[in-house]
């Protein structure tokens, strides 16, 4: 039985301790990213609540993009593998300008490893020094190159990340960290701003030198507001913008 509930300096609604309890069981690997969990009246049993209080706490899961239910199969830990598109393309952002939902081309382009300068150690929340794995990518759309990434992954994480691993990947870089170390982007935050194409940015997204360019800073976050990734990317928006949806 849950304790602590009636008391006022860390009173939280009950709905909202069995989440707190279902997302340790995520954060555990208890349930990994695709996986089915218990059902409603399982979770009801194993925390002595009733089912309505847990049926609550998946609701507001499955609005947080955590969980999703499926008519007749159960409740499944959100993965970047699902077949449902705005899942998929959830962390894109980048639209052509006919607003159609574009599957992007990925070509890896080196994958080494280094230490952790200030700059990393900050960010990835890791000592200074620790292992990091760098990925330069292009992403191309309808065969046009528009995105290049530098991509920044504390290496004890993902230890045994290859140039190799990356380019037989047939699906999202989000969905190949999931499925071969178990790790989940669930949240990313990002900083935005215009900067002009150089020489070797300009080459490898066939813009001239000099060219406006989309800069985005995205630092993105597992279980436990935990950052496992830190990303720069350069945008050329010649033929594509970046949408947010607010609200």
């Amino acid at each position: 039985m849950l304790q602590g509930t009636h008391s006022s300096p860390t009173f939280s609604p009950l709905y909202r301790q069995i989440k707190s309890l279902i997302l340790q069981g995520l954060e555990s690997g208890e349930w990994r990213p695709g996986e089915v969990i218990p059902s409603e009246n399982e979770l009801a049993v194993r925390f002595s609540v009733s089912q309505g209080t847990v049926r609550k706490a998946i609701d507001e899961m499955a609005a947080e993009n955590l969980l999703i239910r499926r008519q007749g199969k159960g409740t499944y830990v959100a993965s970047h593998n699902d077949a449902d598109q705005h899942e998929k393309f959830r962390f894109l952002r980048l639209m052509p300008d006919s607003g159609n939902v574009e599957t992007p081309e990925n070509l890896p382009l080196e994958c080494w490893r280094a230490k952790a300068g200030q700059e990393a150690s900050r960010i990835l929340e890791i000592k200074l020094g620790a292992p990091i794995t760098i990925i330069r990518r292009l992403l191309k759309f309808a065969a046009k190159p528009v995105v290049i990434d530098e991509i920044y992954l504390p290496g004890e994480i993902f230890a045994g990340i290859t140039l190799e691993m990356l380019q037989n990947c047939q699906g999202s870089l989000y969905g190949l960290l999931e499925s071969q170390f178990g790790v989940r982007m669930i949240r990313a935050e990002e900083r935005l701003r215009a900067i002009a194409a150089d020489r070797a940015s300009a080459a490898l997204l066939g813009v001239a030198e000099g060219a406006p360019l989309l800069s985005i800073e995205r630092v993105s976050f597992t279980y436990a507001d935990r950052p496992v990734e830190w990303r720069r990317g350069l945008y050329s928006t010649a033929d594509h913008y970046y949408l947010n949806q607010l609200g």
